[in-house]
């Protein structure tokens, strides 16, 4: 567990530190705004989607906590290539792996450095922050104009 916690803080520091995917993309033809006011992360999300529901290129920007912006880091990084059905799929995953109860054990298998937040889980009010990045890609990908404003659940 101790590797996993040390993993988890040099990957945070990493994609804090020098974030990828991050600014604006002006071929984009998708775009949509995140704010968490609990924290006061604020991003948006450009994608550039193509006729076969596949992100072709995706960037991020914005001000938000370290959590915040590894994990839009981490995202872009996951989901470029991918179809919408892909992404979907791991965004269930991942947000049942940062909100599971962090007494049962946890199933990374599939996200690769995303497992990574599995740690979030025992930080619920840290959750806001890892998933807000997701919740407005999934705007974006529902070509949402209004602003995504994370609601997730920390049951």
């Amino acid at each position: 567990m101790d590797e996993l916690r040390d993993l988890y803080q040099a990957t945070i520091l990493d994609h804090n530190r020098a974030p990828r995917n991050f600014g604006e993309l002006p071929s984009a033809n998708r775009k949509a705004d995140g704010d968490n006011p609990v924290c006061g992360d604020k991003l948006t999300v450009h994608l550039e989607v193509d006729d076969d529901d596949r992100v072709r290129d995706i960037r991020f920007f914005g001000k938000g906590c370290a959590i915040s912006t590894a994990s839009a880091s981490l995202m872009t990084e996951f989901v470029k290539g991918r179809r919408r059905s892909e992404i979907q799929e791991t965004f269930d995953r991942f947000h049942e792996l940062v909100t599971g109860n962090p007494s049962e054990s946890v199933d990374g298998e599939g996200l690769g450095k995303l497992a990574v937040f599995s740690g979030v889980r025992e930080y619920p009010v840290r959750v806001k922050c890892a998933t807000l990045a997701w919740h407005t890609l999934q705007a974006a990908l529902e070509a949402d104009s209004e602003q995504a404003t994370e609601v997730a659940r920390t049951e």
